[in-house]
């Protein structure tokens, strides 16, 4: 998953911080006291020019040598950035905890709860594998979008999780396809209906209203197959997966309408139904046009990573 670390680099390194312990190389260097701000200097510095180790070292040693100053603060959360960049996401997320730990109320905890959200969000797989971290990046997305509303990485982390609720819609429909593909209709609907249910504005939705459809049919529930092709129709009246609904329907639905038609005269021939009976029997295949509304016209889905915030936290 891309993101632009560039223009990261350009806006962190002016400002924000980081740290790191031993494991991160704090004794990469000789000790050798020096002021704080040169010892933050030299870690942005080394940041810029790309000598990450370096710059988590000297990050590192600000903490270590300076741990009460409002540098040491900046430090961890420079370090946590710095190993964001080499994708090193599980020591970022430590480093983002222990900030937190320490510093809950924080002003620079909005941009921390950013950062581990984008850490989870850098880690999302191809949709054919587990989605047990897109879950991760969708429910750190949303903790950014409750804690700080109106923010800039709130309408950051909105953009992303649309296309992270995208992801986990799709792996629905791979899983559904799977079982239609097996004649296991029964198992396939309820990976549909998790997407009708969970993921409306992804863009999915048109392809799980037409395999409802399918998979309705196979089953030779007309009722509910004609209800979710009028579902598709109306929401989505110009979409292929409407024109192939269209067909399927013809085709698979006329048949089991003649079927059922069949059947029903079979059953009035033995037990002499009255008028009123026979009506009852006949209203049960409503028109497509009395189909509920149940969709909203579905948003459409942004793919392109956003441009990520601006100027991080300086103080």
């Amino acid at each position: 998953m891309y993101v632009s670390r560039l223009a990261l680099v350009a806006a962190v390194a002016l400002g924000l911080s980081a740290c790191a312990d031993d494991r991160t190389g704090t004794n990469r260097f000789a000790y050798v006291e020096e002021p704080v701000e040169q010892l933050y200097r030299n870690g942005t510095e080394s940041l810029e020019t790309r000598r990450y180790e370096d710059a988590i070292a000297y990050f590192a040693e600000v903490e270590r040598q300076h741990p009460y100053s409002a540098w040491a603060r900046r430090a961890m959360l420079m370090t946590a950035y710095t190993e964001y960049l080499t994708n090193d996401f599980d020591a970022s997320l430590e480093s983002i905890d222990r900030f937190l730990a320490i510093h809950p109320g924080n002003k620079d905890a909005g941009y921390a709860y950013y950062l581990r959200a984008m850490n989870h969000y850098e880690r999302i797989r191809d949709v054919k594998r587990d989605q047990g971290i897109t879950r991760d990046a969708r429910d750190a997305l949303i903790d950014v979008i409750r804690r700080y509303p109106g923010t800039e990485y709130a309408r950051d982390a909105q953009l992303k999780l649309d296309l992270t609720l995208d992801h986990l819609a799709g792996k629905e429909m791979d899983i559904g396809r799977w079982y239609l593909e097996r004649n296991q209709h029964v198992a396939a609907l309820g990976r549909f209906s998790n997407v009708l249910d969970k993921y409306q504005t992804t863009s999915h939705t048109e392809e799980a209203l037409h395999r409802s459809v399918e998979a309705y049919l196979e089953l030779g529930l007309v009722e509910e197959a004609r209800r979710h092709a009028a579902w598709l129709g109306h929401n989505y009246p110009n979409s292929e997966w409407y024109e192939d609904t269209y067909r399927v329907f013809r085709r698979h639905g006329q048949e089991l309408l003649d079927l059922q038609a069949a059947n029903a005269g079979n059953e009035e021939e033995r037990e002499e139904l009255t008028p009123e009976q026979k009506l009852e029997r006949a209203g049960r295949i409503r028109d497509l046009d009395n189909a509920p509304e149940v969709l909203s016209p579905q948003d459409e889905v942004d793919v392109t990573p956003p441009t990520i915030p601006g100027q991080p936290p300086t103080n």
